[in-house]
């Protein structure tokens, strides 16, 4: 097995588990193996009772869209601000889920999910999208950040293979017109991050580092290549590809440390690193997402590089971020766990990492990995009261209620996705 030279002490893994290889439109590939696994099936319903969450608790009757803040004793904020990333995700999960199961409600959610979004949030004067709206829908901040940008398109890509609706693809395009005319750095390459309304650069303090409008950092990095990848679903423009492939090559040669599996976080304009914390949950999510990317490329050298640095930072992630509860840590530095909470994303990403490097392995290790982890959210995570899953838990695994339900963050986005992806993968073919 591909992990057994460093992983000589995992008990060995008993479950039986149906495997059914999906392509990119969902159509069984290849089937090994026989059985059922209740973890699919709790998955199932898991996925089901997340997008009920949503439905039920969160549309704003009163002043359209959705609220943008649930507090983590459940406890509705009506007045609290709505941000492009809270709706954005809402609009790309309804959108996903329809185009996974076919279910007519999740298409009427997303519906109003891209009503509210096009009326509120696109910027009629300078395009692109505003980073947030007060409650009743008024522009509060008119910054540009290019990784709002990036759920921006992510969503409206997605709403577009849901519906075809013409007006969606238009503007996702609009918005990768202005992400390569203001924020590309042809000199250095790769994308600086923070603008004004009018697209001039400036410094903004939003995603955990010493921001400067020049600043690099992998986060957007990671969600403009997922975008890029759903757009180019939809949209083959050569200059697209290329972009995406630039991308591509900027995890390889520039966020990825060869030697630990980890991918640095934050870079100067100049990619001089500006610190070696890295995220436990970023470092999964890349590994599938980029084995993602180079798949919609159809590009067979650029996925098979990527199919082993998945490996790699999924082996990595195992012997440095999983706690024995099951649980992954937050943040590293150096080799040791700086921040041992457990946020809900991290847990969401490492099942559909560990799914990735199952199939491209077939080393078990890895679906025992998953179980552990699915383990951990169905018995911490998980509100067995009011659904959804809490923000956070202690580093034992304690609700940390402090931390909002919903909130400009805390969206379905990550939760419902790892549930398409697991059994999208892996669920057998009816």
């Amino acid at each position: 097995m591909h992990t057994q030279t460093i992983l000589n002490s995992i008990i060995p893994f008993t479950l039986v588990w149906v495997f059914v290889f999906f392509d990119l439109e969902g159509k069984a590939q290849n089937q090994t193996q026989e059985a059922n696994s209740p973890t699919l099936n709790a998955i199932q319903q898991e996925y089901k009772n997340l997008l009920s969450y949503w439905q039920e608790n969160t549309p704003d009757e009163k002043n359209g869209g959705f609220y943008g803040r649930i507090d983590g004793n459940q406890q509705i904020i009506e007045d609290a601000p709505k941000s492009l990333v809270l709706n954005s995700r809402i609009l790309w999960t309804f959108a996903a889920a329809y185009n996974f199961s076919g279910e007519e409600t999740y298409l009427q959610t997303a519906q109003r999910a891209y009503a509210y979004l096009t009326e509120h949030f696109l910027d009629p004067e300078f395009g692109g999208v505003y980073w947030q709206v007060d409650y009743q829908g008024n522009p509060l901040d008119t910054d540009k950040q290019i990784y709002a940008q990036s759920f921006g398109m992510y969503a409206l890509s997605e709403y577009y293979l849901a519906t075809k609706q013409e007006e969606a693809k238009r503007e996702a395009i609009r918005i990768f017109e202005l992400v390569e005319k203001y924020s590309f750095d042809p000199q250095k390459g790769g994308y600086q991050e923070g603008f004004n309304r009018q697209w001039k650069p400036r410094a903004i303090h939003r995603l955990g580092q010493p921001d400067s409008a020049q600043t690099k950092n992998m986060n957007t990095h990671l969600h403009l290549l997922e975008a890029y990848t759903n757009l180019y679903k939809i949209w083959q423009d050569p200059r697209l590809k290329k972009q995406l492939k630039h991308l591509n090559e900027l995890f390889i040669h520039k966020f990825l440390d060869k030697k630990t599996g980890h991918y640095w976080a934050f870079f100067d304009r100049n990619w001089k690193l500006s610190t070696k914390m890295y995220s436990y949950g970023h470092d999964i999510e890349a590994s599938w997402l980029l084995c993602r990317a180079s798949e919609v490329l159809d590009d067979p050298a650029l996925h098979q590089k990527n199919q082993k640095i998945a490996l790699k930072v999924a082996d990595r992630t195992i012997l440095e971020g999983l706690d024995q509860n099951g649980g992954l840590f937050n943040q590293g530095l150096a080799g040791q766990v700086t921040d041992p909470n457990k946020d809900w994303w991290p847990q969401a990403e490492a099942l559909i990492g560990f799914v990735n490097a199952f199939q491209i392995s077939q080393d078990s290790i890895y679906l025992k990995k998953m179980e552990q982890v699915w383990s951990f959210i169905a018995n911490k995570l998980i509100d067995q009261k009011h659904g959804e899953w809490f923000a956070r838990t202690s580093p034992e695994g304690k609700p940390m209620l402090n931390a909002d339900k919903i909130g400009p963050w805390k969206a379905p986005y990550h939760n419902v996705r790892a549930c398409i992806e697991v059994l999208r993968r892996m669920k057998p073919e009816k």
